[in-house]
Parts: structure tokens; C-alpha cells; sequence
């Protein structure tokens, strides 16, 4: 069953403006996201991937109202989240939690362990005096710490042991979901390894969903149920993960999973470089955003009245793009 949807979700921000331009009015915006539309089932891990920049976080954050929509709706097991009043949201975030990217700056260093993983007890008045304490020292072991570790500050750890801090926080009101914004990437691959089994382990214990922000799509492989592929502030790929990694798929996506490390130095594949930069959010191009880059693109794919939507191409599996079937025959067979 579904367990969070958003439908047209959009975040624009206003650039920074000199005299001129605010005199004139000529504001402009960063279109972070475009109209998303997007779901997450219960149990699942649903992995988000794409270029940094692409509007990966902004997702994340929005879809829990870390961040305000600018347009859009998400709804959480059919209430809209966008209506609710800052009282009711602050309710529904025990169901809904989020484990940043980099646990140094999100810990409080002024805080103990014990402070920091029992401050969401407290507002939520999950538990109070003894029980909040052995709640606390229960999380800790829950993600392979140890009790006594709740005296001790946040730079008293390794990188490692501070995102399960952070996910031991998350777990502190039994959430539904946790939002994953890339909650590997800046470990040493050994340490990312445990911590990825740790993620797997908890949601099997506690029948938890994650949305896993990542731009690693060989860690996504194996950790992901299905898989939303992002460009530029839209989704131009989502399915199960085997029918993403696997033709057919979407033009970006076969350029993302060419990049994919191999460890067979004999190995020949060809690798697929784009050509040019990521346009700006800013001004995006007309029609289909990824055509300026597109090797498979043709002439009309500029002068569409938007960016195509998202296409069964069989099942589950979608692709935001009218000519996904010349991708094999272009480059062939991995």
C-alpha cells in the first residue's frame, strides 16, 4: 500500500536580486523541482539517484515539509500534508523522520548523545524520566552502539558512529518512514558497508520505508526495491530496480549506469559521456530537459510544450521519454 505520494510536487527558489532587478522586478528562480510526481510503499526502500544538483535533497526535504512547497501536494496515508498547521505537522514527524547527510553538522556538538537522541522522546512525549532513559540506551544498542555512549558528545565519534547517532534519533518515535539523504557517501567504503547492513536490519526488524538519496548507483543495486532516476528537477525513469538497471531504460539513465565502476581491469564496456553541462535551473531549456544533452535526442525533442511525462513501458516500470527504445540499438548490450 501506499504509504506517502506526492503529485506535482514543485520548489522554486528566488535567486539573489541586485538593486536593479528589484527595482524593475525582474526576479527570478531556481526551479529545483518541477512537478513531481512520485510514491513510496510501505516496507519499501525506494532509491532516488541523479547528478548532484539535480533536486535530489530538496525532494527529500520537501516531501517532509522541511521545506515548503511552492506547489504540489504530499499525502500521508491520504491526508495532505501541505494543509496541515505547524502543530499537526509537528505530530505527524514522529511518523515521518529524516537522517541527514553529514551527521557532524546535524548533531548538536553542545549536546550529549543521550540529550540528542532523547530530545525527540521529549517533544513528543513518547517518554518521560527512567523510561526515556532506558529508551535511549535501548536505540543505542539498537544501531551498535553502547549504552554508556549516551555521556559522551558528538566528536567523541567516528563519522560511522555518528550517523547510527543520527539514525538511532530517527528511531526514537517508531516512524513509518525515514528519509536517507545519502547517508553513505561521505564514510570510508568499509564503514558504508555496515551501516548500509545496519539500514537493512532495522527495516526488517521494524517493517520500516526509506527513501534513499544516493548518487551511487552500484550501492543503490543492492540496497533498493525500486528506483527514481532524477534530471534537472523531474523524474525521467522509475521502476523496479532490476528493470532499471536492465534495457529498456532512459537515455540519462544509461549514461549514469555507464559510469558504474568495474573491477575486471579487462573489462570493455564504453563508458557514455554527455556532452556539455547540466543546463540552469534557472533558465531550463525548452520541451525535454535532458535533449541539449541527450546522444539519442532528435530534433523535435526541443520544441515540446513541456517535458514528457513518465510512460508505462511494461508493469511498473516508466520512462519519461517517447524514444527509450533507440538507447540498445545506439549503444548496445552491456
Amino acid at each position: 500500500m501506499t504509504l506517502l505520494r506526492a503529485r506535482g510536487l514543485t520548489k522554486h527558489y528566488p535567486t539573489e536580486e541586485g538593486l536593479l532587478d528589484r527595482f524593475l522586478g525582474n526576479r527570478q528562480w531556481v526551479r529545483a523541482l518541477d512537478g513531481v510526481d512520485l510514491e513510496i510503499r510501505e516496507g519499501e526502500t525506494l532509491a532516488l539517484v541523479g547528478e548532484s544538483g539535480c533536486g535530489k535533497s530538496t525532494l527529500g526535504r520537501t516531501l517532509l515539509r522541511l521545506e515548503e512547497p511552492t506547489a504540489g501536494s504530499v499525502y500521508h496515508r491520504g491526508d495532505d500534508l501541505t494543509s496541515l498547521s505547524t502543530a499537526e505537522m509537528r505530530a505527524r514527524r514522529a511518523d515521518l523522520q529524516y537522517v541527514f547527510q553529514n551527521p557532524t553538522s546535524s548533531l548538536d556538538p553542545r549536546h550529549t548523545v543521550g540529550e540528542l537522541v532523547g530530545e525527540a522522546l521529549d517533544v513528543h512525549g513518547v517518554a518521560r524520566g527512567r523510561e526515556r532513559d532506558d529508551r535511549v540506551r535501548d536505540l543505542l544498542e539498537t544501531v551498535g552502539l553502547r549504552a554508556s555512549h549516551a555521556n559522551r558528545y558528538p566528536h567523541e565519534f567516528s563519522g560511522g558512529q555518528r550517523q547510527r547517532i543520527g539514525i538511532a534519533r530517527a528511531l526514537a518515535v517508531d516512524p513509518e518512514l525515514i528519509v536517507c539523504d545519502e547517508p553513505v557517501s561521505a564514510l570510508d567504503v568499509s564503514v558504508q558497508a555496515r551501516i548500509l547492513n545496519l539500514l537493512a536490519d532495522l527495516q526488517a526488524e521494524f517493517g520500516l520505508a526509506y527513501l534513499f538519496i544516493a548518487h551511487d548507483l552500484s550501492v543503490v543495486e543492492h540496497v533498493a526495491d525500486r528506483v527514481a532516476v532524477m534530471y534537472l528537477g523531474e523524474l525521467v525513469e522509475v521502476g523496479p530496480t532490476e528493470a532499471v538497471f536492465s534495457p529498456p531504460y532512459h537515455p540519462y539513465t544509461r549514461a549514469l549506469l555507464s559510469a558504474i565502476p568495474e573491477p575486471d581491469p579487462l573489462w570493455e564496456g564504453d563508458r557514455i559521456v554527455l556532452d556539455g553541462s547540466v543546463p540552469s535551473p534557472v533558465d531550463p531549456p525548452p520541451g525535454c530537459k535532458f535533449h541539449t544533452r541527450c546522444p539519442v535526442a532528435s530534433e523535435d525533442c526541443g520544441e515540446w510544450e513541456s517535458h514528457p511525462d513518465l510512460e508505462s513501458v511494461g508493469g511498473d516500470h516508466a520512462i519519461a521519454c517517447p524514444y527509450y527504445d533507440r538507447v540498445e540499438s545506439t549503444f548496445g548490450g552491456d
